[in-house]
């Protein structure tokens, strides 16, 4: 069974004010504890017998916050499952102000062969709201690295509707990304999730949230700008040059399966879907207790997972294929959806065909509203 491998390294310099994942101040004998239990986790969850890793993601958090000689055990003990003459896919995240030409060259030998820069905005303004920690240009030193050491893939993160930002400096933000010549970039639209920093600001009114109308002019931008520019939007957010889709992620939206490892980590396998404890420090515990670190065990009951599968595939630019949606779940899409489909189709939301179902242009701008509807299929 071929399956993507995603690992989470729980550690930040900062908390971003737009960030709702786990993640927390480094401390060197946590970290040392963290990558020792991370390890033990691996080696007790997959199956080489049964498993073949196809993708490794490695996020955050910041994973290349860690200490070098951290990084490098961390990796190493990848090397024993993903060797680095074979042809997986694997990702690093990276904060723009930690890359450095040694953690370049470390992750380049280890078999790293796609680096996934979080760089948000060019205008350091933007920057600040967001409570970012780099500046603009340790995003050009990180991308000279990576391409100077021979890094196949570069991806870029942007987020547009940052508070004071234009629908002219978004789009200056997009010509400054593709000078770099990436060829990934993900576009994201800014969320003000309970609990940071920036949802506290909202609710207080010391920040406007950009209007709608405005967010939904960038986001058009976006898909003109970088189709213009030689990029294909595959999935939502997500925008790559011919033969530079994200392999890993693109089995999330194809309900393919996942191993998640660490905190906070979620997996899906077969039908059942699991998520590791949040807290660190009883992460490690349950681990060195020889214990799964696991809180949330469902089995995904056929209409359920029938519905995710919907909503999933159609975050993608093809939508629900109807042959493969069939094959996974024994249900014709056509049919199992056909009151819904019906109802966005009549509005210009969704096109419908023989062969499946897709979201279209003005579908894409109520694309949360659209989705949600086809997780209402109950058993």
């Amino acid at each position: 069974m071929d399956v993507g491998l995603y690992i989470h390294i729980p550690f930040c310099r900062r908390k971003c004010g737009y960030c709702d994942f786990v993640s927390q101040h480094i401390e060197p004998d946590l970290a040392e504890a963290f990558v020792h239990a991370l390890l033990r986790e691996l080696h007790t969850t997959f199956d080489p017998s049964t498993m073949r890793i196809v993708t490794v993601f490695i996020g955050g958090g910041t994973p290349t916050i860690l200490p070098m000689d951290l990084l490098h055990r961390l990796l190493a003990g990848l090397v024993e499952w993903v060797r680095p003459d074979t042809h997986v896919e694997f990702t690093m995240e990276a904060n723009p102000e930690t890359v450095q030409e040694t953690t370049i060259e470390l992750l380049r030998v280890s078999g790293v062969n796609r680096l996934s820069l979080g760089v948000q905005s060019f205008h350091q303004t933007e920057l600040e709201v967001l409570n970012r920690g780099h500046h603009p240009e340790d995003v050009i030193r990180s991308v000279s690295l990576a391409r100077g050491a021979g890094m196949p893939h570069c991806n870029l993160d942007l987020i547009f509707g940052i508070p004071g930002q234009s629908l002219s400096t978004w789009q200056d933000n997009l010509r400054q990304a593709m000078g770099l010549n990436p060829d990934h970039l993900s576009c994201y639209g800014l969320t003000y999730e309970p609990g940071t920093n920036l949802h506290r600001q909202r609710e207080s009114g010391a920040v406007r949230p950009v209007a709608e109308e405005v967010e939904a002019e960038m986001y058009l931008a976006a898909i003109d700008q970088l189709t213009e520019a030689g990029f294909a939007r595959y999935e939502i957010s997500n925008f790559a040059r011919p033969e530079a889709q994200c392999l890993h992620n693109l089995r999330y939206w194809h309900q393919e399966p996942v191993i998640g490892l660490g905190p906070s980590a979620a997996g899906y396998l077969q039908g059942h879907r699991w998520k590791n404890v949040t807290d660190l420090r009883e992460y490690i515990r349950m681990l060195n207790r020889n214990e799964r670190p696991v809180m949330d065990v469902e089995c995904l009951p056929p209409f359920r997972r029938a519905g995710e599968l919907a909503m999933l595939m159609l975050r993608t630019a093809k939508g629900i294929n109807r042959r493969e949606f069939e094959e996974k779940t024994g249900f014709d899409p056509l049919c199992l959806f056909a009151d819904i489909t019906k109802q966005h189709q009549q509005v210009g939301l969704l096109d419908v065909s023989p062969d499946g179902i897709c979201l279209t242009r003005e579908g894409l701008l109520l694309a949360d509203t659209v989705l949600a509807d086809f997780m209402l299929i109950e058993d």
